[in-house]
């Protein structure tokens, strides 16, 4: 186990909620009845951004300000700040370089951008730990997963425009030196089989741009979410038969999709309602930080307690997976 534990947890939304009500009315209007759809997405309520001066980077600036309040540390106090978008505000600079402006922390501070789409801030978290524990100058690392993904939907298209929500998630990451804690392992998994299912921009930049298209709206084909159901058993089983885990015993963190998977997945191991946290009923989808808002979650209604085995797992675009085990 890498000896690093997740210090504090925030999460900024917007104020503003948007029942399903609305989306149910406009579909209606185009002939479609999404009731049902809303539910197998396990959809109530998400959080809309109305102000349009806030951005990925606006919004990540709140949490960030939360999670070093929680953490009683400054921005001088870290080393690495790793952010995690697919709808960053810009590509140059990146999103990290604007944080470094607002933040000003130490001029050696390592800085970037990583895009895994909806499983970046889970891919930066790995990361990140390895990182540590070969660098022992790293003391503190700030990650943050911020995407603004209703800026993108296709209000034509009832999974982005009534399955998404805006939010952010910030963490700690703290080198420790109390070997119960710490990243325990993760697993990958990767093909190609739905690259050209959910693509933004929807032509590709290069074309986009000479053809002077527009850049509003994801491009998003119905496919089946099941497919990523037998390789995310493969690998939890991997994972709990290394490392004597039983399935019973820990807490999970997954993605906020769509709930019928996490149902699926709780059946299929025989997990309880206490075991999995989820909070996508009332925020909807966030992208890149979703599992992170149910892990706050767990940890602000008790379910999830220093100590405890943790499995986050989530799903990027094209697609990939990836299961990481944690001591809180």
């Amino acid at each position: 186990m890498l000896p690093l534990k997740i210090k504090e947890v925030a999460i900024y939304y917007p104020e503003n909620v948007v029942t399903n009500e609305m989306y149910i009315q406009h579909f209606e209007k185009r002939g479609q009845d999404v009731r049902r759809f809303l539910e197998l997405l396990g959809r109530k309520e998400r959080r809309i951004n109305t102000d349009p001066n806030e951005t990925t980077v606006t919004m990540a600036l709140k949490a960030i300000e939360q999670v070093l309040t929680k953490a009683q540390l400054t921005a001088d106090d870290l080393q690495m700040i790793i952010f995690t978008s697919q709808t960053p505000e810009t590509t140059v600079p990146s999103n990290a370089m604007q944080i470094v402006a607002a933040l000003k922390p130490q001029p050696q501070t390592i800085t970037y951008d990583l895009n895994a789409n909806c499983a970046g801030m889970t891919v930066a978290l790995e990361q990140v730990s390895h990182y540590m524990a070969s660098n022992t100058a790293i003391q503190h690392a700030l990650i943050i997963g911020a995407d603004a993904l209703p800026l993108i939907a296709n209000d034509n298209d009832p999974l982005s425009y009534a399955g998404f929500g805006d939010g952010v998630a910030a963490i700690i990451v703290e080198r420790s030196a109390d070997a119960t804690s710490g990243v325990i392992d993760a697993m990958y998994h990767v093909e190609a089989t739905t690259i050209d299912k959910m693509v933004y921009p929807a032509n590709g930049l290069q074309q986009t741009i000479l053809e002077q298209q527009d850049f509003a709206n994801i491009h998003m084909v119905p496919f089946d979410g099941g497919i990523v159901l037998e390789p995310t058993y493969h690998m939890f089983d991997t994972l709990f038969e290394k490392h004597h885990i039983d399935p019973q015993a820990i807490k999970y963190c997954f993605t906020q999709f769509a709930y019928n998977n996490i149902a699926k997945i709780k059946e299929h191991y025989h997990l309880r309602d206490e075991q999995v946290t989820y909070v996508g009923d009332r925020f909807a989808y966030t992208g890149t930080s979703s599992p992170f808002f149910a892990f706050h979650e767990g940890i602000q209604n008790g379910t999830i307690q220093r100590g405890d085995i943790v499995l986050l797992w989530t799903i990027g675009a094209g697609f990939e997976l990836i299961a990481t085990l944690i001591r809180y």
